[in-house]
């Protein structure tokens, strides 16, 4: 009999694939943590000359664990969900009671779930392996090897993505597209949330994450209205199990960069029944355009009432304040993509004027998780959360193309330099309420092997929205006068914007032995209400929309999934439609649906996942404006087909690598170009090795290569914009200072450096002549140096 048969249950007891060979213990129980994601603390002496006669096949992290320990004499008890200590003899409910007293515990295969665990992609924990869509998971681990501070940051080393929509200028917002889709990002499971404008939007400092999951193609059976490219789920720092921890960091860089983060947390009672963390941090840099800065303030508490029990309440509060950030700002197409008579636009060039420009974003939220497990197959877990988003925009912008005052291109002021611009503002509240509830179990029916889960979710936001736009003094771009007389202009709009979504959706994971089939289905029912005050005009939209997804995925003991699926999504639409011109209606919601097939590799006994993917999706019902009238048509669709490939290595003898490569194909039937801001595909590859042993242990070095390809930008005046390809290089070190001796323990030493050989590229265009010829340069090289010390 398994010595932890009457131990508690790891993990809630979820089903994982293990292939560990017998071998010694301590190498055994490396394997079982990046297997099942559980950690594994054990006293030196106890694993010491101890072989495991390991464990193959399908079973709970529990009963895997006790198989692996048979004959050794040891057994196990939970430390925390995903934790589990060793212990001399049958396990204690008071703890590892058999350690001496100052003898060294040594964290067996810490477990880093990005590289075999996701929860996005079902809404429980499953095996990246066992997961029959792609998943791309960046853990916190590998964002501090890379010095990773914003979002887009942290998504340039994977396939089918299109970081940095707007280049290194309006970093205000995370801008970039998924498999041809711009895409909606998630916070601790649920939606955040924008004004329909959309300049009332959250940006989550990536600093207070623990890790990022990119979940690609239609999802909306599980999380109700989305893209059909995916969405971005982001997970908050929480407790921990530890009982106390914490560290401080300083950081320098260019542009005048300085960041001071601090976070502390552990046990606010000796027994870890209540737990808390703090996290903050301080920040601020000049932009690379010239006369412009970026300034942040961010705090988060959060608080875990239930310790290891089965009940645990978690309380997330944040509040950030941004009073500036950069500038939102272009350059003209002719002189940065496209040589002009002058030549090449600077890269600082900065088109606004800071006597006007202002930014100011205030955001509050508290959110709520909480989790029931009534028994090792049954639970209830539900979350929610209260977002409160205020901004003030006011700015002076480019049109991008060199105008006359009745705005008709001007080639004399193109060969001057001068080009004309706008003025605008617009002040925006947005306030969401969203909840998510589920209700899962696990049960056998015969040789069927079911994880049933059934949900509802709500969300409901309010929006204000008061905005004016009108024209401002032209500027040249190679003498720019700023402080120029800026009227503002009178307000043009003033809308105010209720929503209502309610979702009811089931999913049951069936396993027959090796099979792993998967269902989902869901129904949303959407309401939508804009009041435009000035001209008292209402707009209503109530769509009702059901959503699906089926999978199937076989994997062979040898570690290979090939796996093949099928999802739908659907996204509401602002707008009046009409197929005759006469009989107008409210826009019904696009449709997406996705056909793909792949597989995924997990080598055994080594930290590898390899996943490959080939997609087909479709997007339909999509708004194609008619000319000269104030209706369009929903005759759009937008075809992407293509074929990604990734592969992982963490923590392999001190080596962490992602290899990535993608091409992708995205349509728009209605225009018969590629869809603008999508590219051709990109390949990456960024490798990182610590020192493991001798006087540099502890010291670690890294770089990566990433190449994106050509993407569309529109049309200009004189045709097709196509905006080239580019290859960046990017440098990363960090000392582990303790081996220089103790004193020296729990300091680190960090520095990066972004676009290593500050390689002059347009990351982006927009062409919509003869109104807008819109360009943004990338990011020049960028780096930093940190020094840190945590407990």
């Amino acid at each position: 009999m398994p010595v932890c048969a009457q131990t508690p249950s790891v993990s809630g007891g979820e089903v994982h694939t293990f292939t560990i060979a017998p071998q010694p213990l301590a190498t055994a129980l490396r394997q079982f943590s990046r297997q099942s994601g559980i950690q594994v603390s054990v006293p030196t002496s106890l694993a010491h000359n101890l072989v495991s006669p390991g464990v193959s096949g399908h079973l709970s992290a529990q009963d895997a664990l006790g198989k692996m320990l048979a004959g050794t004499g040891l057994s196990f008890r939970s430390t925390a969900p995903t934790s589990v200590a060793l212990v001399q003899g049958a396990a204690t409910p008071q703890g590892v009671a058999a350690t001496a007293q100052g003898e060294k515990v040594d964290v067996v295969g810490r477990a880093r779930t990005a590289s075999t665990m996701a929860s996005s992609g079902t809404k429980t924990n499953t095996p990246l392996v066992n997961t029959a869509q792609s998943i791309t998971v960046i853990s916190r681990h590998e964002m501090d090897n890379r010095g990773v501070l914003s979002l887009n940051q942290a998504i340039r080393y994977m396939a089918g993505v299109l970081p940095d929509q707007r280049g290194a200028t309006a970093t205000r917002y995370d801008l970039f597209t998924l498999r041809g889709f711009t895409v909606p990002t998630f916070l601790d499971g649920l939606k955040e949330q924008s004004s329909p404008n959309g300049y009332a939007t959250a940006q989550t400092d990536t600093s207070r994450l623990d890790r990022i999951e990119v979940l690609k193609g239609p999802s909306s059976a599980l999380y109700g209205q989305s893209s059909p490219g995916g969405l971005v789920a982001l997970s908050s720092k929480l407790p921990t199990e530890d009982k106390f921890y914490g560290g401080l960091t300083a950081t320098g860089g260019s542009f005048d960069l300085y960041r001071v983060d601090g976070d502390v947390g552990g046990w606010a009672t000796k027994d870890g029944f209540v737990r808390y963390r703090l996290y903050g941090t301080v920040n601020g840099s000049h932009s690379q355009l010239s006369q412009t800065v970026n300034r942040r303030y961010s705090i988060s508490p959060a608080i875990t009432i239930g310790g290891d029990g089965p009940t645990t309440l978690t309380l997330l509060g944040n509040y950030q304040y941004d009073p500036k950030n950069a500038s939102y700002g272009s350059v003209p197409l002719v002189g940065s993509l496209k040589k002009a008579d002058f030549g090449y636009i600077k890269q600082n060039f900065y088109d606004g004027d800071r006597s006007y420009e202002e930014f100011d974003r205030n955001h509050g939220s508290i959110t709520y998780i909480f989790k029931h497990d009534f028994n090792k197959d049954w639970s209830v877990a539900s979350r929610g959360r209260y977002d409160d988003v205020r901004t003030k925009y006011k700015s002076v912008y480019g049109y991008g193309i060199y105008q006359d005052a009745s705005y008709n291109r001007d080639m004399a002021m193109e060969q001057l330099g001068n080009f004309s611009r706008g003025v605008g503002f617009a002040n925006e509240r947005m306030q969401n309420l969203a909840f998510d509830s589920q209700v899962k179990g696990r049960f056998d029916t015969s040789i069927l092997h079911h994880q049933l889960m059934v949900g509802f979710d709500y969300q409901q936001s309010h929006a204000t929205e008061l905005d004016g736009w009108g024209s401002a003094p032209s500027i040249n771009v190679l003498h720019p006068v700023y402080g120029q007389k800026i009227t503002a202009p009178a307000a043009s709009s003033n809308y105010i914007t209720n929503q209502h979504q309610v979702g009811l959706y089931a999913q049951d994971q069936i396993r027959i032995q090796n099979l792993y089939l998967t269902g989902s289905l869901r129904n949303d029912w959407y309401r939508s209400e804009q009041t435009e005050r000035m001209s008292n005009s209402v707009t209503h939209q109530n769509p009702e929309q059901i959503t699906f997804r089926a999978s199937g995925l076989y994997h062979f003991n040898f570690g290979l999934s090939p796996y093949i699926s099928y999802a739908t999504s659907f996204a509401p639409q602002a707008g009046v439609v009409s197929s005759d011109g006469v009989h107008m209606r409210q826009a019904d919601p696009s449709m997406g649906k996705q056909l793909e097939g792949g597989f995924k590799y997990q080598i055994p006994s080594l930290p590898v996942l390899l996943s490959a993917a080939g997609f087909h999706i479709e997007q339909t019902g999509v708004l194609v404006a008619v000319p000269n009238s104030s209706y369009s048509t929903q005759s759009g669709k937008v075809h992407s087909d293509g074929f990604e490939f990734e592969a992982h290595v963490e923590a392999y003898k001190g080596l962490d690598v992602t290899a990535a490569i993608s091409t992708q194909r995205v349509h728009d039937d209605s225009t018969g170009h590629p869809l603008i801001g999508a590219n051709r595909g990109n390949a990456s590859l960024f490798a990182f090795y610590t020192m493991q042993s001798g006087r540099l242990k502890g010291f670690g070095f890294g770089g990566g290569v990433r190449h994106v390809a050509s993407s569309y930008g529109g049309t200009a005046s004189y045709g097709s914009v196509t905006v080239p390809s580019y290859t960046l290089f990017d440098g990363s070190i960090s000392y582990d200072m303790a081996n220089l001796g103790h004193s020296f323990k729990g300091w680190k030493l960090q520095a990066s450096v972004r676009n290593l050989f500050n390689k002059r590229y347009v990351a982006s265009c927009y062409g919509y002549a003869p109104y807008d010829e819109w360009c943004w340069y990338g990011e020049r090289r960028n780096a930093q140096a940190s020094i840190g010390y945590s407990w």
